[in-house]
C-alpha cells in the first residue's frame, strides 16, 4: 500500500485503573496537535476499555478531532496481546501515519507488540518529535548512557510509531469548546487472545515520585560531598517538595538512582525546579528543561544552567541554602 494512503496522527490515550487518563496522554496530544497542523491533517486519540466513550470530550478539548472508542470484554485490564491486537486492528482501518504512545511501562509494552503485528519500525523512548521538510516524522532520542543524542526517520514503512518519555512535551490548556466525532471501533478478538489472567494489583509503595512532584530541589557536583544533600532535604521540607539529584550526584554514590533527573533518569516537569550545585550538563537540561519557574544556584556565573534559569543566584550554596530555609520558616511562621 502507497505511503500517500496513509494520513493523520493517532495518539494512544494510557488510562490509569480508575479509568482516567494518564498525564502522558494529553502530552502526546499537545505535541499531536502541532505536528497533525503542520502537516494539515487530522489529530485521532484511540480510548481503550470499559467507559473509554466517556472520554471524548475530554479529548477533544485537549486537542482531538476524532476519538476512536474500543471497548472489549478483553480490554478491561490492560494486558499486551489484546491490547496489541486491537491497536494494530484499529491501525489497519484508520490508516495513521504516525502513532504516538508513552514511554511508560505500559506503552512501552504495547508498542513493542503493536509494531510487530504491524510489521513497523518502532522508535523508542523519544525525547523529541518534528516534522521534517519532506512532511516525514524526525524522532529523537537518547544512547549511549544518555551521552548521544540522535534523529531518526522512517523514509517507507508506516505507520511511523513512537513512543514518547512523559514531561517531555506539554499538554494545552483544555478548550472546552472544540468537538469532534467519536467513533466507535470493534475489535476482533478471541478467548485465544487472552493468555494471561489478571489475579490483584498491589500498589506501589513508591517512596520517590518525581513525575508527579508539584516542587523539585536537586543537588548536583557542587554539593561537594553526600552530607550536601541532607541541607537539600532540609529545603525540599520547606517547600514540600521531592528530592531530585544529577547523574554526577548518583554516579558518585551520594543519593540513589530513584532520585536521579534528566535524560538516563526521570524526565520532570514540575511548577518549580530548584536546583542546588548542578553545573546542567545537555541530558539533565533535556530532563528538567520544561519546568514552569527554574531557580538555578551555583557559584559558577558559566554555568549552562544559567542560561535556561528563571532566576539565576551566583554564590556559594552553602550560604544561599540556608538564608531561603531561615526566609521560608520566617514567611510561615
Amino acid at each position: 500500500m502507497a505511503n500517500d494512503d496513509y494520513k493523520g496522527i493517532l495518539v494512544y490515550i494510557e488510562r490509569r485503573r480508575d479509568g482516567t487518563v494518564a498525564p502522558v496522554g494529553p502530552e502526546l496530544l499537545g505535541k499531536g496537535r502541532g505536528l497533525a497542523d503542520k502537516l494539515g491533517a487530522e489529530l485521532a486519540a484511540a480510548a481503550f476499555g470499559p467507559g473509554a466513550a466517556e472520554l471524548s470530550a475530554e479529548l477533544f478539548a485537549m486537542g482531538a478531532d476524532n476519538v476512536y472508542v474500543v471497548e472489549h470484554d478483553l480490554l478491561k485490564d490492560f494486558r499486551p496481546r489484546p491490547y496489541a491486537k486491537a491497536l494494530a486492528q484499529l491501525a489497519r482501518e484508520a490508516k495513521p501515519t504516525v502513532i504516538l504512545a508513552g514511554a511508560t511501562t505500559q506503552g512501552r509494552d504495547l508498542a513493542a507488540a503493536a509494531a510487530t503485528y504491524l510489521k513497523t519500525g518502532l522508535s523508542a523512548d523519544c525525547v523529541g518529535l518534528e516534522v521534517d521538510d519532506a512532511g516525514l516524522l524526525k524522532q529523537t532520542r537518547v544512547s549511549c548512557g544518555g551521552r548521544v543524542m540522535s534523529d531518526w526517520v522512517t523514509p517507507e514503512a508506516r505507520p511511523q510509531f513512537a513512543t514518547v518519555r512523559p514531561k517531555v512535551m506539554k499538554a494545552l490548556e483544555p478548550d472546552r469548546s472544540r468537538a469532534g466525532e467519536t467513533t466507535h471501533f470493534n475489535v476482533d478478538l478471541t478467548p485465544d487472545d487472552d493468555v494471561g489472567e489478571v489475579l490483584s494489583f498491589l500498589e506501589a509503595k513508591e517512596t520517590v515520585n518525581l513525575g508527579e512532584a508539584d516542587i523539585i530541589v536537586s543537588g548536583g557536583r557542587g554539593l561537594g560531598n553526600p552530607e550536601g544533600f541532607e541541607l537539600v532535604r532540609e529545603l525540599a521540607a520547606c517547600l514540600d517538595a521531592a528530592v531530585g539529584a544529577s547523574r554526577a550526584a548518583v554516579d558518585a554514590g551520594w543519593i540513589e538512582y530513584a532520585h536521579q533527573v534528566g535524560q538516563t533518569g526521570r524526565t520532570v516537569s514540575p511548577k518549580l525546579y530548584v536546583a542546588c550545585g548542578i553545573s546542567g550538563a545537555v541530558q539533565h537540561l533535556a530532563g528538567m528543561g520544561t519546568a514552569d519557574v527554574i531557580v538555578a544556584i551555583n557559584k559558577d556565573e558559566e554555568a549552562p544552567i544559567f542560561k535556561i534559569a528563571t532566576y539565576g543566584i551566583v554564590g556559594d550554596l552553602y550560604e544561599v541554602v540556608p538564608a531561603l530555609i531561615e526566609e521560608i520558616k520566617n514567611r510561615r511562621g
